[in-house]
């Protein structure tokens, strides 16, 4: 079974104000996802702030993660960027800390064709001899990927998985069927947008790439394990455990839903990066209700 596989927990990237990467914050948090049993780590993903961060920064999470994980659990670290020549030299540095695998949205100013993004892919994926999980965020990145480019995608070598943006509510299932009918099919598909994590993991997606997991890591493991044993009834629960979660991932944008929960939970006191700026105090109380509503079910 490939790292795309299972829970991958996205946690943030604990940093100063100036963008300077707190070491032994990403060691405490990743040690905290691999001990809870998360099946990889996500770093350097949306929640892990790669935008805001310099190549040295990037570099320094990674080996940070890799050192406190120390081969527990795979690490799949995040490589966008605006230049193909950047990205390659992301891969490789991810590459040359230890890093498993890699993760690339096409991230662009000027709007990319289709083929513009598929020499970008390939140039990258031929960096390193990393597995690469396409990052398909089309909210963020603008940029959709049509089913030709998937489809050329998949035969690229060390392309290994897509992480996919949520569907429509109901949607999942065909648009499983229809990827895995194609030339598609070959790569590991999971699912990022956690709203829809207990459609698509019902549905037998390969991976669910969670915000969630990033800061409540065993609720997450414990929806994955239901899944995967056929436990619909468990899955169901947990899901509406989270219903409050989920209504402020979207109403907030997941990212600074996450920062508010770490703090919370005390697993970091680090701020997102200007210009975005925390939740006030009114709303990072509802995201202290909704995470002692799930604490109080579980008990």
């Amino acid at each position: 079974m490939s790292i795309f596989h299972g829970l991958s927990a996205f946690p943030i990237t604990p940093a100063d104000e100036h963008g300077v990467v707190d070491a032994e914050g990403v060691a405490r948090l990743t040690a905290h996802l691999s001990a809870a049993g998360v099946d990889s780590i996500g770093l350097l993903g949306s929640t892990g702030i790669y935008a805001y961060l310099t190549r040295a920064e990037r570099r320094r999470a990674i080996g940070a993660a890799v050192k406190s994980v120390g081969g527990r659990t795979p690490l799949i670290a995040g490589v966008g960027t605006l230049r193909t020549d950047d990205a390659q030299a992301l891969a490789r540095d991810a590459e040359a800390e230890g890093a498993d695998g890699l993760l690339m949205a096409p991230v662009s100013y000027t709007p990319l064709t289709q083929e513009e993004a598929y020499q970008h892919y390939v140039a990258v994926a031929g960096a390193t001899q990393l597995p690469l999980c396409i990052y398909n965020n089309p909210s963020t990145t603008h940029f959709s990927f049509g089913a030709e480019l998937l489809e050329r995608l998949a035969d690229v070598p060390n392309i290994a998985a897509i992480k996919m943006p949520p569907p429509p509510e109901g949607a999942v299932a065909d648009e499983l069927t229809r990827l895995r009918a194609g030339p598609a099919g070959r790569l590991a598909i999971g699912y990022s947008g956690d709203w829809i994590a207990a459609e698509a993991l019902l549905a037998g997606c390969d991976g669910w790439f969670s915000v969630l997991g990033g800061f409540l890591p065993e609720l997450a493991r414990t929806l994955v394990t239901a899944a995967r044993t056929g436990d619909d009834t468990t899955v169901r629960h947990c899901n509406d455990r989270l219903r409050p979660i989920w209504a402020l991932f979207r109403e907030f944008g997941s990212l600074r839903v996450a920062y508010a929960a770490i703090h919370h939970l005390r697993l970091s006191g680090a701020n997102p990066p200007r210009p975005i700026r925390p939740l006030p105090e009114r709303d990072r109380h509802r995201v202290a209700e909704a995470l002692l509503a799930c604490s109080e079910d579980e008990s």
